[in-house]
């Protein structure tokens, strides 16, 4: 824990913490938060001394000033092009102080599912300890209402390739980064988030052998687990989907303590037959539960009996995955993860009995310095677009306002633009309580149209109500702006979990087009200068050969997030959609 906040403004900066009990924590949370202003200023100037020589700051006259006027005057806001020849620098072997007053040792790659292609971003000792305060703070809030006694997490987490750069900089995913750290195991053992499986099988080299390792190292472990985890929610509704799948081979190898021939690494082969013994009990339990679910209704709180509720990121993109991951959670809570990105962390969930769809986050303030581009809508006659202010600072945001995060780290981003869009809900203290409203980036646009990711979930989810009836599901789904063609039309792309007839689809196709409300979009169809949306069904296991692909290149796939919009760059994506699409709709909702 960070040592308690009495104006020492040394105390600011993350320093290992020693194991705390949750009201200790919490406590701490509550005395940083009430004094959220001050600890912001002190917070920069900690980071601004550490970094005191880093020529990117200099480069604008900083000159060693830790002021928050100072600051804001002389650096400009920034977005990461703007940090990119300083990046690469790092990745070829200049250790001299570029963004950091140390050197960088390691860089983490954002996953880059919408572009295909990942960023690098500098990784610190300084964001580690960042991420166990936050982890800490969240844990000690959600122990206080689902409390869990000593056990294991069942967690589907995965390392990635790391490679190393032509300077001799370890490149790999932020998750990776952390999870091979000693120091961020000893902070998961104090949170009682312990991995069922071994480190063979998080860092081991085929995803699929890994995954199926997990599911059987958490049925080993069945009464420890007081805990289901992933990064993100698709992952989770992916392991789940991938044990319906196995789960007879997995009580095969419970009964007879041999691991299944499928699982050809040698290094997770060798660690997962240490712990496998026969055990023909357990596979019977194991098999009585599965064969007594109705379509795998409830199959977390049935086989893992002690676990309390199930724990990851479920706002934004995850939100899709809400539904299928209640069926399988059954009565057990879903709670959603803390805010961060690959950047840098933005706040905890301290309020965990909030269902996702609900859920907000506050911002520590001394894991960071954070502005907040205050953003109004503006409705015109064709569009709706943004209005952006000057930044205010963390304590002087408005309640039921919204803005675009701004971030400044320990690890060398400054006023760096997050491209998150937050509504600030309440305050807890004086620390804004924020909720995640959706990605700044445009989705989907032609012309004057401009839909974001939030507006093409709200489409399917309106139009998924058609699917109802028959009892179907989306798989998945992501989008596509086709400017091939003149006009240029919206292409959404939908996996379903079997066949619908012509009717629905056509009526799903004429719901899509008409749930795009936005301004420019509808005024554009109208006078055609805009084509009719074109629905596209794939077929199954699309998404998961995109996954697979996402995977070569190097990426975790606990940092994976189905692009929602796939950008005409990403050409291996495009060819997987194109070659498995099976049928084609166009919309006929505003003529033909």
């Amino acid at each position: 824990m960070y040592p308690a906040f009495k104006g020492d403004k040394s105390k600011i900066l993350p320093v290992k913490m020693p194991i705390c009990s949750c009201e200790e924590t919490i406590h701490e949370f509550e005395m940083l938060t009430r004094d959220a202003g001050r600890v912001q200023k002190d917070t920069l100037k900690k980071i601004l001394e550490l970094n005191a020589d880093a020529e990117y700051l200099n480069k604008f006259g900083l000159n060693g000033r830790t002021d928050v006027e100072s600051y804001k005057s002389c650096i400009p806001l920034c977005v990461h092009s703007d940090l990119e020849p300083y990046i690469h620098k790092i990745a070829d072997g200049d250790s001299s102080p570029l963004l950091t007053g140390k050197p960088v040792t390691s860089l983490s790659l954002s996953s880059g599912t919408t572009q295909g292609r990942p960023k690098f971003l500098p990784f610190t000792d300084e964001l580690l300890e960042t991420t166990l305060q936050i982890f800490q703070t969240s844990y000690a809030f959600r122990n206080r209402e689902y409390p869990i006694g000593r056990g294991k997490a069942l967690q589907f987490i995965y390392g990635s390739k790391q490679v190393v750069t032509k300077g001799g900089i370890l490149a790999t995913t932020a998750t990776t980064n952390l999870y091979r750290r000693a120091r961020y195991k000893e902070g998961m053992k104090d949170i009682q988030s312990q991995c069922c499986s071994p480190d063979e099988v998080v860092f081991g080299s085929d995803f699929h052998q890994s995954l199926y390792c997990h599911l059987l190292c958490g049925l080993i472990y069945s009464d420890e687990v007081h805990q289901v985890f992933s990064t993100f929610a698709h992952s989770l509704v992916h392991a789940f989907q991938t044990f319906e799948e196995v789960w007879e081979d997995l009580c095969a190898d419970i009964r007879d303590g041999v691991l299944s021939e499928k699982v050809t690494v040698p290094s997770v082969r060798e660690a997962v037959t240490k712990i496998l013994k026969p055990n023909p009990e357990l596979a019977d339990s194991i098999y009585k539960k599965c064969t007594g679910l109705s379509n795998w209704y409830g199959v977390i709180p049935a086989l893992w009996p002690n676990a309390k509720y199930v724990y990851g990121i479920m706002t934004g993109s995850m939100e899709p995955y809400l539904k299928k991951l209640r069926h399988y959670a059954g009565h057990l809570p879903l709670i959603s993860a803390d805010y961060g990105a690959s950047e840098g962390w933005v706040g905890a969930n301290i309020n965990p009995t909030l269902p996702p769809e609900q859920v907000t986050y506050a911002v520590l303030p001394q894991t960071g310095y954070f502005e907040f581009i205050p953003l109004e809508v503006e409705n015109s006659a064709s569009s709706i677009h943004y209005l952006e202010s000057e930044p205010v600072g963390l304590t002087e945001v408005e309640v039921g306002k919204t803005y675009e995060v701004v971030i400044t780290t320990f690890g060398g981003l400054y006023r760096y633009r997050l491209g998150d869009i937050v509504k600030v809900t309440g305050f807890h203290n004086a620390t804004p309580e924020l909720r995640f409203i959706c990605r700044r980036s445009l989705v989907l646009s032609i012309n004057i149209d401009k839909n974001t990711e939030q507006d093409l979930q709200l489409a399917v989810e309106e139009a998924a109500k058609l699917l109802d009836a028959e009892k179907l599901e989306i798989v998945d789904f992501t989008s596509f702006v086709e400017k091939s063609s003149d006009p240029g039309r919206y292409v959404i792309f939908w996996e379903l979990s079997s066949d619908a007839s012509e009717d629905v689809l056509r009526g799903c196709a004429n719901c899509l087009d008409l749930a795009f409300v936005d301004a420019g979009y509808v005024g554009s169809r109208k006078i055609r200068a805009i084509g009719p949306l074109e629905l596209r069904i794939l077929k199954r296991g699309t998404f998961k050969e995109i996954l697979d692909h996402f995977l070569s290149l190097g990426g975790a796939v606990s940092q994976f997030k189905t692009p929602r919009f796939v950008n005409p760059l990403n050409v291996k994506v495009l060819q997987i959609l194109s070659r498995n699409t099976t049928r084609s709709y166009f919309s006929t909702a505003y003529g033909l």
